[in-house]
């Protein structure tokens, strides 16, 4: 297989070819540090690199190939993958996007990424994050802003920018993400790919502990496959123990390839956050369109009523929890957040969050599944919100969250799925979200849309 082809291929059919020992996961390795190391200077999505760490961990895991244990190794054995930069790796240095944190040293692997290195993924290095995770734009203030693949002009989306443009340029077949308020799905839609948040307590939780947690960490990747697989090992289901929510009936990977069933789809183009782009609305609608058409009963409606306002202390009190020895040293948006949250109580924010789960909820209803814009807006332009006060930055900020955040306050898994590419040659998603631990139905329709109007053809102009 030539190196083209091989880059080209999902991450599930890289895996089988280093089983298989007809690619080395040391080849693979090697071809995709040569990559990032042609790309990275002008895309920023990896801020470290582990070069010779990679390479021994790959050689590693073709000797036990050779060994003969390829058919009881985990889905996506071999493949190299790319850690965001919120979530530790032993080893290594992790500085959370943030001038705050230049000298913090991992010595173990968070949780998250622990179930990873069991799976047996490569890891290549740690990809950029806005600082504390705390903007859907990825611009700290510690490296240049990362770049969006499709538009060197305009942000990838956050705060999980880094992995999307990484995996949008072909530098990573499949990445870590952490979701808080659409941290996985907003810059999966900006760059054209599919990402998961899946529900609360699916995977170890690095970030925060309890029933009520916003935040959780899920794949983002080129087709449903591999983020269903990526799954299954996040989650413990073929590699690790299964985390806090009960397993599921079956693998991810298998339940995303069962047919759905004919399902009760609800959608919605409008929010009170903001007012969405005509195109973006045009593309929506389409994709309700081609659900009716595969079988599924499909009504318009509504979303909930409310304002920036109602979620800002979730947020305020979320970045709080940061242990930040010097405030000073934070970016003038995450210090606004920061200071605001370490003077709310912990009961408050948790009745107000309760009260916009119910509601969420409520407003859910009987539909299996909800689909809506995944954001609102065309992506920003690198540097757009630069010198503005914190609050109108915020602000702005959130309209790119209008449709997102609502899930990761109800805990409902929900994922952004390849919808269109804009007339400035932008990409559009569309937001896929279902009942409680229902990340199989996700999975499922997620496929069905991909088989029906493939997106893996489209490849953005920094991959060519």
């Amino acid at each position: 297989m030539s190196p083209t082809d091989l880059l080209q291929a999902s991450a599930l059919e890289q895996a089988r070819l280093v089983k298989a020992r007809e690619v080395s996961s040391e080849e693979l390795t090697r071809l995709y540090l040569e990559r990032i190391s042609g790309n990275n200077d002008h895309l920023q999505a990896f801020v470290t690199v582990f070069h010779k760490r990679a390479m021994a961990e790959a050689r590693r895991k073709d000797r036990q190939v050779r060994r003969g244990d390829g058919g009881a190794l985990s889905p996506l054995y071999g493949v190299p993958i790319g850690i965001k930069d919120l979530n530790g790796v032993r080893g290594s240095f992790g500085r959370l996007g943030s001038r705050a944190f230049r000298y913090l040293f991992w010595p173990i692997d968070d949780p998250s990424v622990a179930q990873l290195r069991r799976g047996g993924l490569v890891f290549l290095g740690k990809l950029a994050t806005s600082e504390l995770g705390a903007m859907p734009v990825t611009e700290p203030d510690i490296h240049p802003p990362t770049r969006n693949p499709w538009d060197l002009g305009v942000t990838p989306g956050g705060s999980s920018g880094g992995s999307a443009a990484a995996v949008a340029a072909g530098l990573i077949p499949i990445a870590h993400g952490s979701d808080g308020a659409g941290s996985i799905r907003i810059p999966s839609s900006l760059c054209h790919l599919f990402g998961l948040k899946p529900s609360r307590g699916r995977v170890p939780n690095p970030f925060e502990r309890g029933p009520d947690a916003l935040t959780t960490c899920g794949p983002i990747a080129r087709t449903v496959e591999d983020a269903a697989a990526m799954l299954d090992v996040q989650a413990g289901v073929t590699s690790g123990k299964p985390a806090g929510a009960p397993p599921p009936p079956a693998p991810f990977l298998e339940l995303a390839r069962r047919p759905p069933g004919a399902l009760r789809i609800r959608f919605t183009t409008r929010s009170p956050i903001c007012d969405t782009a005509p195109e973006i609305a045009e593309a929506t609608r389409a994709v309700a369109s081609r659900l009716s058409d595969l079988g599924h009963s499909v009504e318009e409606g509504t979303v909930p009523d409310g304002d920036v306002s109602e979620f800002l202390p979730l947020w305020q009190r979320l970045i709080a929890l940061a242990p930040v020895l010097r405030p000073s040293l934070l970016q003038p948006v995450t210090r606004w957040l920061y200071t605001a949250g370490k003077s709310l109580h912990r009961a408050d924010v948790l009745a107000v969050q309760r009260d916009l789960s119910r509601r969420v909820q409520e407003w859910f209803g009987d539909a299996d599944l909800c689909l809506t814009p995944t954001v609102p807006v065309p992506p920003p332009r690198v540097g757009a919100w630069v010198g503005l006060p914190p609050e109108e930055a915020f602000r702005r900020a959130a309209e790119l969250g209008a449709f997102t955040a609502i899930f990761n306050v109800s805990g409902q898994p929900a994922a952004s799925v390849p919808a269109a590419i804009s007339r400035a040659g932008h990409p559009i998603g569309v937001q896929l979200a279902g009942r409680p631990l229902a990340e199989g139905v996700v999975l499922a329709v997620a496929r069905q849309l991909e088989e029906a109007a493939p997106w893996r053809g489209r490849q953005a102009p920094a991959w060519r």
